[in-house]
């Protein structure tokens, strides 16, 4: 029976050990490490493929985004194949100039062309996303009408060739990433799965790189995290204004954010004051028009798109601020 018991007992702590991880961020064992891939110091060519610094920020148009492309309102698209993957489903379909697009409707379709917009406007490599109101699709099992949705090209001179690990890449210690794990924060992206990553590679050099790594699908976005039930919101503001951003500055100097939700606690555990700084200053170069557009391009209410933008503008403040432990 001491057998037995010791077993339960060791059951009983493991299951501990659990719950004060999901709560506290303890049990420091638990997580799997972060390391980087890179044999050397980056040269600026490697990390163009992660990030470019932007020319200037505050000329940078969020309402077309990159590519200049979205289809026109009631635009009409022959079926594929549906796409039954992820939270939201959708479809592979073809305009009438042969172009592939990927579409996906719900809540997220909303939140993932924001954050896409966000996260270029900053300088790291996206593809082109935007929000169509209203579309046709022709052929499938259910023709007809669809929902608004969010459509991404396929591009010519552009392959999509695997996914890149958050905890494994040669990105790993530079500042740009650790800037975009702090974005990541700010706009509560809680799905940080190595799925929701592409690697691409380009035909010709754009944006100062011929293959780009990418943070893809951040449709998960503007909500709140959450332990249970699920892991967290989407798209829903009144939840993302009550999630919390900053709690301070640990006795080591790494910032503390706010519940980090069930999954991917350990990329956020050593960031500094100086990291959260790096991301908001450049957020802050951007006027309100361009705010306001990379609502307006999702297809927000001005309202509502009013209660987003002054939080992220709250968080951004807020990170400004923020100055090392002493």
């Amino acid at each position: 029976m001491r057998v037995g018991g010791a077993a339960i007992d060791r059951k009983r702590a493991l299951a501990a050990c659990l719950a004060v991880a999901l709560l506290s961020g303890g049990c420091a064992a638990l997580p799997r490490k972060m390391r980087s891939t890179a044999k050397a110091p980056l040269t600026p060519a490697e990390l163009a493929e992660l990030w470019v610094e932007p020319a200037d920020i505050a000329a940078r148009d969020l309402f077309n985004g990159p590519g200049g492309l979205a289809p026109a309102p009631g635009s009409r698209f022959r079926f594929l194949k549906k796409d039954t993957k992820g939270f939201s489903w959708g479809w592979d379909v073809k305009d009438a100039s042969g172009m592939e697009w990927a579409v996906k409707y719900g809540p997220d379709a909303h939140s993932e062309v924001v954050a896409s917009r966000l996260v270029w406007a900053i300088g790291f490599h996206q593809p082109p996303t935007y929000f169509v109101e209203r579309w046709v699709l022709e052929g499938g099992t259910v023709p007809g009408a669809k929902p608004p949705s969010r459509f991404r090209p396929d591009l010519p001179g552009r392959k999509r060739v695997g996914e890149w690990s958050w905890r494994r890449n040669q990105f790993v210690d530079t500042q740009p990433f650790r800037g975009l794990l702090v974005m990541m924060r700010i706009l509560n992206n809680w799905d940080l799965l190595d799925r929701n990553t592409a690697i691409y590679d380009l035909d010709r050099e754009d944006e100062g790189a011929r293959r780009w790594f990418v943070v893809i699908d951040t449709g998960v976005s503007l909500g709140r995290t959450r332990i249970v039930p699920d892991s967290g919101t989407r798209n829903d503001v009144e939840d993302f204004e009550q999630q919390g951003f900053i709690k301070g500055v640990d006795a080591d100097g790494y910032v503390r954010f706010d519940d980090l939700g069930r999954f991917h606690r350990e990329l956020f555990g050593h960031l500094t004051p100086a990291d959260v700084k790096w991301t908001c200053e450049r957020l802050d170069r951007l006027t309100p028009q361009q705010w306001a557009d990379a609502f307006r391009a999702a297809g927000y209410e001005e309202a509502i798109a009013a209660r987003f933008i002054r939080r992220i503008r709250e968080k951004v403040a807020a990170g400004l601020a923020l100055t090392p432990s002493r």
